[in-house]
């Protein structure tokens, strides 16, 4: 692989990470097309790395709070001032959620890799079509329950919506289904917050990411010798890059309300994959 054809597949990465368009999906398509197919598994995962990296710069402000609320959770510390009993009762509820999202995604995804460890082109195609429908359906229900796009009921998932939302994420491993729109389109089918619901998407993905890395760590020699460093390291920059401007603006489409404008893009792209892949 050439470090251009690595530029352009971690440029797609970070654009389809976040996108609610299947990042998996079109680097799959992408490789196809490029000849590539025999790419070591890990090389993707070092790709959703690289867009995890932007994730933890967007959000770190969130994540660092979390953190510091679990620290004080496991050392029984007292919340220092400033912080509210509520508000330090809602971080623990967002802890909460993330590991129950994680362990059914957990589930799911390994299920999904012993089950389906391979699937057709044609497949993930189909994919793009079901994805979309997912985002005009998560749209209606959300118009209906007539959530606020300004954030203001800014509550952690509970214990139910983040079980859901792990069932979602963990339907999102499939190629061609977006992690992001299906974990999303779960969180406002049942009656997150908008502004929320794409924050907690993205932050419930890093124990996903790193484990999918652990468990495919095992191809790293693989990797270095079939593909080479610096091509991986151009990948890798560019998802980086292209993923965080793309994380801001989906956030931005996020609270207008719009996610269902991907399906314009997604249904023609599936039907002429199915059609001429």
């Amino acid at each position: 692989m050439s470090i251009l054809q690595s530029i352009l597949l971690g440029a797609l990465q970070g654009l389809a990470e976040f996108l609610p368009i299947s990042s998996s999906g079109h680097l799959a398509i992408a490789q196809k097309l490029f000849g590539l197919e025999d790419l070591p598994l890990l090389f993707d995962v070092f790709l959703h790395l690289a867009t995890l990296c932007a994730v933890v710069l967007f959000f770190w402000k969130k994540i660092w709070k979390l953190l510091c609320t679990f620290a004080r959770l496991v050392f029984r510390r007292p919340a220092p001032e400033g912080i509210s009993e509520a508000e330090e009762k809602n971080s623990r509820s967002y802890i909460l959620a993330v590991i129950l999202t994680t362990l059914v995604t957990g589930v799911i995804g390994i299920a999904v890799e012993k089950l389906l460890p391979s699937l057709s082109i044609k497949f993930v195609c189909a994919g793009f079509i079901v994805t979309a429908f997912l985002l005009i359906l998560s749209a209606l229900v959300a118009k209906r329950q007539k959530q606020n796009a300004d954030g203001s009921e800014k509550k952690a998932p509970s214990k139910v919506q983040a079980l859901i939302i792990g069932l979602a994420q963990g339907f999102g491993t499939l190629p061609g289904i977006s992690r992001s729109g299906s974990t999303i389109a779960g969180a406002l089918s049942c009656g997150v917050n908008r502004q929320v619901a794409g924050e907690y998407s993205f932050i419930a993905s890093i124990p996903a990411i790193l484990g999918a890395f652990i468990l495919e760590a095992k191809d790293l020699g693989e990797v270095s010798s079939s593909i080479g460093i610096l091509p991986v390291v151009a990948g890798c920059v560019t998802a980086f890059a292209v993923g965080y401007l793309s994380l801001a603006l989906l956030m931005k489409i996020i609270k207008k309300g719009k996610l269902e404008w991907f399906a314009c893009y997604l249904i023609p792209a599936g039907i002429l994959g199915l059609l001429f892949l």
